[in-house]
């Protein structure tokens, strides 16, 4: 269903969201990031945050389940964005950042936990994880799409299941985007090791 969503409304929602300012998220992400970091966008979307760490210097990979916002991301970025789900994440102690931006959220909270731990596998020791839900404790869906909302209860809910992974911060925000009211729950988390 969501993927459909993305499927059917790539453009418009490449549109909505490519050019809006998420400076000072990065800054609260990457000032745990060494120069020339390996970062992972998981859900990149119109690819507009990949696009961000690659003009910033570090190595970003990215990926979308929805064939046509790689379509657009890869367009944008000129990066190599692939084609997948979280589902099939495989990589192992490889990223310094992960970035999961708006993207988590669609994931039913069943399955948040398996997701996320695939997620934490992927992180090397030491690394850094940016998370980002809409703030509230309920599943719905919307327009076609359907949310796994979270809190700081449920969010710490999920990480107990993956001791690996600590909380470093935990803020909200307001929605970005102009015509927006909604508050977003988001949170820098750390594998920790050597840094």
């Amino acid at each position: 269903m969501t993927i459909n969503y993305y499927q059917t409304h790539a453009q418009t929602f490449f549109d909505g969201t490519v050019n809006v300012d998420m400076a000072s998220l990065y800054d609260s992400f990457t000032r745990y990031l060494p120069p020339g970091s390996r970062v992972l966008d998981a859900g990149c979307g119109s690819g507009r945050d990949a696009k961000a760490f690659h003009e910033m210097g570090y190595q970003a990979d990215a990926f979308d389940a929805s064939s046509g916002m790689v379509a657009l991301a890869r367009q944008h970025t000129g990066l190599p964005v692939e084609l997948m789900s979280f589902g099939e994440v495989s990589a192992c102690n490889i990223y310094d950042g992960i970035w999961c931006c708006a993207s988590l959220l669609h994931v039913p909270a069943a399955g948040l936990p398996a997701v996320m731990q695939k997620l934490a596998d992927a992180l090397k020791p030491g690394g850094v994880w940016y998370v980002s839900f809409k703030y509230g404790d309920s599943e719905r869906e919307k327009d076609g799409r359907r949310f796994t909302d979270m809190n700081e209860a449920g969010l710490g809910e999920v990480l107990n299941g993956i001791p690996e992974i600590q909380v470093v911060e935990l803020w909200t925000t307001q929605d970005k985007r102009p015509d927006r009211d909604e508050v977003w729950l988001n949170a820098i988390l750390q594998k920790p090791g050597l840094t």
